[in-house]
């Protein structure tokens, strides 16, 4: 298995960045797949915040091959790529399912995310390892968090200003943690950082300050954390 699970990878990496080409490509959530439907959700970053997608495509793939070229077999890569294909292989399909049922889209995502955290927590340090590996699973904690949020408040279980709030608050929590576990890895909280930046500026447009102040607070905390651990890493 060890000799075949770099390759997994690279194809597992090539096939989630080639899904959007594959598929319809997804655009988001619409009002029209909830019962509750909304204009706008608080949770949801603005537009142009998702393009950090092809940044994370081409990152992953690029690893991935620099991986099985040079480190087809080192024990580190190894422990990494096991969660991390699990993820990709979750991911394949994830548009597919986003574009039908919003609901299983996020139930994915939670384990898309959460095979990724694992996947960074062993990633030996690097540009080609834990770099892109990095900025992946802090754009899908934050993707689960913006997906949960919406479905909970397009479903009717709470508000949709609750709803985000409390699922932002989930995101600050796991970032927080994760930056303080791998404050070697800066793409993972510039990954969550640029979600937290991509909804304050879609709530500043409608003047939504509650969610503007938590975001930007965790902005603020997340940064901090990040340079503190550095300091004390030299």
């Amino acid at each position: 298995m060890k000799f075949f699970l770099a390759p997994l990878t690279l194809v597992l990496a090539v096939a989630f960045a080639a899904a959007p080409v594959l598929t319809e490509g997804f655009k988001g959530f619409t009002p029209g797949q909830f019962p509750v439907p909304a204009d706008h959700w608080p949770v949801a970053p603005v537009g142009w915040a998702f393009s950090i997608w092809g940044a994370i495509y081409l990152w992953l793939v690029a690893g991935a091959t620099w991986g099985l070229v040079r480190a087809r077999t080192a024990p580190a890569w190894q422990a990494m790529r096991g969660p991390l294909s699990l993820s990709l292989a979750i991911g394949v399909p994830w548009i597919w399912v986003a574009n039908w049922q919003p609901a299983a889209a996020a139930v994915m995502l939670v384990f898309m995310a959460t095979t990724a955290l694992a996947a960074l927590i062993r990633a030996p340090r690097g540009l080609w390892a834990a770099g892109p590996v990095g900025l992946y699973a802090g754009w899908l904690c934050a993707a689960t968090a913006v997906a949960t949020g919406i479905v909970l408040a397009g479903q009717g279980v709470l508000s949709a200003q609750v709803a985000s709030a409390l699922t932002l608050s989930a995101l600050l929590v796991v970032g927080l943690a994760m930056t303080w576990r791998r404050p070697d890895v800066p793409s993972y909280a510039l990954a969550v950082g640029w979600a937290l930046m991509g909804v304050i500026v879609a709530n500043l447009k409608v003047e939504n300050l509650p969610i503007v102040a938590l975001c930007a607070a965790g902005l603020a905390a997340l940064a901090g954390l990040w340079l503190t651990r550095r300091r004390e890493m030299r």
